[in-house]
């Protein structure tokens, strides 16, 4: 009996061990891992919908599981609690959450610029940003303010800040002189709803030198020292994800509201393809071309965590090689 117990006991830590081993795996053999996107389903995300649903993510390898995002999932605590594996972020909410101590590593930028956005009427007598100065300025909350309050002080500009809340009713109403507004998004919904873009003055942060590239692709440092070679694929799928919808707009716009309606997220196709089609001007190169899809430029690191600093946001900053790992060249 002295000899079987050590026996058995070696048996037991296999079988665990196999039984760990298996279910890292899912379906075929392919590799389980889980994705939120910060917000629910749209356009803003179709090349990770068109992936999953075209089943590019099963040939590079992963059996995926697609988290809805938005308030409820919010993507960095689930990270944090491994709840998921990758995710998407700003550049600006990544550093300020290595700042605080979440290690987080950027596997692909996939926007690399900003299309955040003041906009105000014209009859108002805002035309540039001096003009701002006393006026109503209604910007989102948490990390979403952060580049609208950049500007502001960039512009050394006083004004009456109101909580801008999901939509953009504030403005349509008149109770704010100018409101925040993404281009692929409420920007459309406010021409949409009747003004004219002549009627308008816009105040792109990217045109104005505050630029904060937006979603980009993360996970947890120790998860990408785990398996890189998982986390990379990840990248490589979604890279090829997003060029799929570019390529075939219509059927992308579909698989996207297929989504949003297993979601109860009201939407309509016009306004899907307009995000797409602004997506694309952001993901690309500006002369359409790929060469450079998913790459973070060291100069956009230092240039965001730069202004994060001026700003008060952020004390400590990671080198730029240890947030980013760099999977679209590998």
């Amino acid at each position: 009996m002295r000899h079987i117990k050590p026996i058995l006991a070696l048996l037991a830590l296999a079988v665990f061990q196999l039984a760990a081993a298996v279910a890292a795996f899912g379906e075929g053999g392919l590799t389980e891992a889980s994705f939120v996107p910060q917000w629910l389903p749209q356009a803003q995300f179709a090349g990770y919908y068109v992936a999953y649903d075209k089943g590019i993510y099963k040939k590079h390898g992963i059996d995926l599981k697609l988290i809805t995002g938005g308030p409820e999932n919010p993507p960095s605590p689930l990270l944090q609690k491994g709840k998921a594996d990758f995710a998407t972020m700003w550049l600006s909410t990544a550093i300020q959450m290595r700042a605080k101590g979440q290690k987080l590593v950027n596997i692909a930028q996939i926007v690399r610029r900003s299309s955040q956005m003041l906009v105000a009427r014209k009859t108002s007598g805002i035309v540039t940003p001096q003009d701002l100065n006393g006026k109503k300025v209604s910007l989102w909350g948490g990390d979403s303010s952060t580049q609208g309050m950049a500007f502001l002080k960039k512009y050394n500009l006083t004004v009456k800040l109101v909580n801008q809340s999901d939509s953009v009713n504030l403005f349509m109403h008149g109770a704010v002189d100018a409101a925040s507004a993404m281009l692929y998004n409420e920007y459309h919904t406010i021409i949409n709803s009747g003004l004219d873009p002549e009627e308008l003055t816009t105040f792109s942060f990217y045109d104005h030198g505050v630029n904060f590239p937006e979603d980009g692709l993360y996970v947890s440092e120790e998860r990408f020292a785990a398996d890189p070679e998982l986390c990379c694929a990840f990248a490589r799928a979604s890279i090829e994800g997003w060029l799929y919808a570019f390529a075939h707009p219509d059927e992308a716009v579909d698989i996207v509201m297929k989504y949003m309606f297993k979601a109860h997220v009201p939407s309509n196709k016009p306004h899907q393809m307009w995000m797409l089609v602004k997506m694309k001007g952001l993901i690309l190169d500006g002369n359409g071309t790929t060469t450079q899809i998913g790459v973070l430029a060291k100069e956009d690191y230092e240039r965001t965590t730069a202004l994060l600093k001026e700003g008060g946001l952020i004390e400590t900053t990671a080198a730029f090689d240890s947030f980013y790992k760099d999977c679209v060249k590998k």
